[in-house]
């Protein structure tokens, strides 16, 4: 039997989907967007010189120092109690177990310029410190505000208010590793805490990391409420700034600024930190698309 002829087979005609939506709000956020831009740079109200000059002032670098000083030790306290809680939380002594839960109902459920307030005047509770025999005599006493003074004070209030969160996140990291993973390192004579070391931690850092990196974002904008106990912190700088100078507005801009410099700065560090620890996983980014982490519809 004859075999047909061969027919070339037809062009497949291409058609693009139309996506008249995406266009339409591609175009109203470009008109937003330079209305934005067109104020920023035609309104003489904002004093472009002025928040320039508040921008590199002595009394406002030493304030974002101050500011950053608080977000890293206090995050670095956090971090250290968070994981001594997620210790007890996990341990079998319901005693441990039932404290740290308390602390983190305490710490969680009470407002952080609350627990800023409490620390300052503490004093007038305790005025003096003692160290010596419980219920009997002191062999060493200091007065409380020469003990905690108004840094050390933002530092306990900051710091142990988010080692209350840093426990439920570090928990939570903890709780996602498989069961097994623990068996099998006991199985071959690791201990308990050789296990967490080696083992369970990090593998939990893959859920760990990327809720750590919102609390110290978050934690830079709170060092904000240390103002409110009289601490010169980068905000409390700009206000007494605004109060000596009448700018409040450009005072406000110049805050705003370094603000928005600094969480950028740790956004674009936390996303690599999260592509290090997601090496392997089916959550990282092979392809190393997503530079300075985050990306566009449609963009690939």
């Amino acid at each position: 039997m004859k075999s047909p002829p061969f027919r070339r087979p037809e062009d497949i005609r291409v058609v693009p989907v139309r996506r008249l939506g995406e266009w339409v709000g591609v175009g109203v956020v470009g008109v937003l967007a330079a209305m934005f831009v067109h104020a920023l740079v035609a309104n003489p109200a904002f004093e472009w010189p002025v928040v320039w000059d508040i921008l590199w002032d002595s009394t406002v670098l030493e304030g974002l120092q101050i500011t950053l000083v608080l977000t890293v030790v206090s995050m670095a306290i956090g971090c250290v109690g968070g994981l001594l809680l997620t210790l007890m939380r996990l341990t079998r002594s319901r005693v441990l177990s039932g404290a740290a839960w308390v602390y983190i109902w305490v710490f969680r459920g009470t407002p952080v310029l609350v627990q800023l307030f409490f620390w300052t005047f503490l004093g007038a509770l305790w005025p003096r410190v003692s160290i010596g025999i419980p219920f009997g005599p002191a062999f060493y006493s200091w007065s409380y505000n020469d003990l905690v003074p108004l840094e050390a004070a933002a530092l306990l209030g900051l710091g142990l208010n988010e080692a209350a969160y840093m426990a439920e996140i570090v928990r939570a990291g903890v709780l996602s590793v498989d069961r097994g993973q623990s068996e099998a390192a006991f199985s071959l004579g690791m201990t308990h805490r050789q296990a967490m070391r080696r083992i369970t931690l990090p593998q939990a850092m893959r859920v760990i990391i990327p809720p750590t990196g919102n609390e110290v974002i978050g934690m830079l904008k709170i060092t904000s409420l240390v103002s409110a106990i009289s601490l010169v912190d980068l905000t409390r700088a700009a206000q007494d700034l605004a109060s000596r100078t009448f700018q409040s507005l450009p005072s406000l801009i110049a805050v705003s600024i370094w603000y928005l410099t600094c969480t950028s700065l740790l956004t674009i560090g936390q996303y690599h930190i999260e592509r290090r620890f997601a090496r392997g996983s089916r959550t990282a980014d092979p392809a190393g698309r997503r530079r300075i982490g985050f990306s566009f519809p449609g963009w690939h």
